[in-house]
């Protein structure tokens, strides 16, 4: 009888810590969610070339003042693949930015 109890007790405390284990996981599941959510929502934000600030622009990985200056002056773009092809910038420039920007089109007034 004594063998049977320890034999009980040792069962009801190992779910016991799997139970514990598992409700530990869960924040961390939900926190992970979060975070994927968060970053999403963050590559939602593209800076528009057409309409960006040279401060704006400026700011973006290697592009400075000078590039800034020729993307304003090539406007308007039609995507943001303009950038390479009107020469605007370099492959390498245009590859370390192009996951950040977006070219978005004025709605035309003639259209309905």
């Amino acid at each position: 009888m004594n063998k049977l109890l320890k034999s009980i007790l040792l069962v009801a405390s190992s779910l016991f810590i799997i139970s514990t284990a598992q409700a530990k996981d869960e924040p961390k599941k939900v926190s992970a969610s979060a975070s994927a959510v968060a970053s999403a929502s963050a590559k939602v934000e593209l800076l528009d070339i057409n309409s960006a600030t040279k401060k704006e622009l400026s700011e973006l990985p290697k592009i400075g003042d000078a590039r800034s200056d020729a993307i304003i002056k090539g406007r308007p773009y039609n995507g943001k693949d303009d950038l390479l092809n009107k020469k605007i910038l370099p492959a390498d420039a245009y590859n370390s930015i192009k996951d950040l920007i977006i070219a978005k089109q004025k709605p035309d007034a003639k259209k309905k």
